[in-house]
């Protein structure tokens, strides 16, 4: 039986969505820097190109090997990150940012799930949405607040 899977919230003090996705970017690199495999989960197919456009250029210090999903099976297993609006991937199950309104039927697959969350309305109901789908699931979700961007 897998371990429950540990999910962190990361409160970001702003609404806009550049200050959200450089928050996901900065959690993508500092699982990379830990040598875990990385799904990210896009709403749709336009926040990951822009997600992964921002995951080039977020910091002129930091590389992290990326590529858009469906990817060939050897492409993906040798790409530390995988974005994706649609199917996960089979091979990346260290870490999975939810950058999504809905929590994903097989969350249970991954190690620790990284909820990014906006500061809009919307997005923090949502939020206690998924947070109260994790602590259903057994799941005890914890929370950051982040200031800034």
């Amino acid at each position: 039986m897998a371990a429950t899977p540990r999910a962190d919230f990361y409160l970001v003090s702003a609404s806009d969505e550049r200050t959200r996705l450089r928050t996901a970017c900065r959690l993508a690199e500092k699982a990379y820097d830990q040598g875990l495999s990385v799904t990210v989960l896009a709403r749709n197919p336009a926040e990951a190109t822009a997600f992964d456009e921002m995951l080039w250029t977020f910091s002129d210090r930091a590389f992290v090997p990326h590529g858009l999903c469906p990817a060939e099976a050897t492409v993906a297993e040798a790409t530390p990150v995988l974005i994706s609006s649609g199917e996960l991937p089979a091979s990346h199950h260290d870490v999975l940012i939810n950058l999504g309104a809905e929590v994903p039927d097989d969350f249970v697959a991954y190690g620790r799930i990284c909820e990014v969350v906006a500061s809009d309305k919307r997005s923090r109901g949502d939020a206690r949405k998924r947070w109260r789908l994790y602590r259903d699931a057994g799941v005890a979700p914890n929370s950051h607040e982040l200031s800034g961007g």
